[in-house]
């Protein structure tokens, strides 16, 4: 139940943060597609980035040492909560936004999202250790579950009847308790 709870509630909050913040700058810069797209490179490349993090600490690091880093890590990236961009980051009209768009999601967004990106396969890895002969694939599908419900209910049950402030706290609450659910998988 643990590991479930962990990478349903990871993937969950991976995908429903990604129209959170978007919605939260697009006004800022406009409401071009340009910003939409610029916020999805941001958010392709920092999920390959957590896949590619998962990967070298599962194959380079003991479990304890990884666990060790990981917890460190997910404590850390408490601090960026909540997660509500600061105005300072509004464009002057001078700068080329892609840029700032990409820097303010780094600095706003970018070590909770690398460590939801690197979820599901450091849970299914430690599950596997744990459990040595349960096959993980269960997790897997649970991930990819959680994606898609996370897709659906950010158009119909969260945009359009919660405020975007309200959206930013829950969303970190939510991401709070994730963190004890992931420390406590690492434990």
């Amino acid at each position: 139940v643990l590991y479930a709870s962990t990478i349903f509630l990871g993937a969950f909050l991976l995908f429903l943060v990604q129209p959170i913040m978007a919605k939260q700058i697009l006004p800022w810069f406009g409401g071009s597609a340009a910003v939409w797209a610029t916020c999805m490179v941001f958010f392709q490349v920092t999920l390959l980035a957590g896949y590619a993090y998962a990967d070298w600490t599962t194959r380079r690091m003991s479990p304890r040492a990884q666990a060790k880093l990981h917890i460190a890590l997910l404590i850390a990236s408490l601090v960026l909560m909540p997660i509500i961009p600061d105005a300072s980051w509004k464009p002057s009209g001078e700068e080329n936004p892609s840029v700032r768009i990409l820097a303010m999601l780094a600095v706003a967004i970018g070590l909770p999202y690398l460590m939801l990106a690197s979820t599901s396969p450091l849970i299914q890895a430690w599950f596997a250790r744990r459990y040595a002969g349960t096959l993980p694939y269960r997790l897997f599908a649970l991930s990819n579950f959680a994606s898609l419900a996370a897709l659906l209910a950010y158009p119909v049950t969260v945009e359009p009847w919660i405020t975007t402030r309200a959206q930013s706290i829950g969303w970190s609450t939510a991401y709070a308790i994730f963190v004890v659910l992931c420390a406590t998988a690492g434990i």
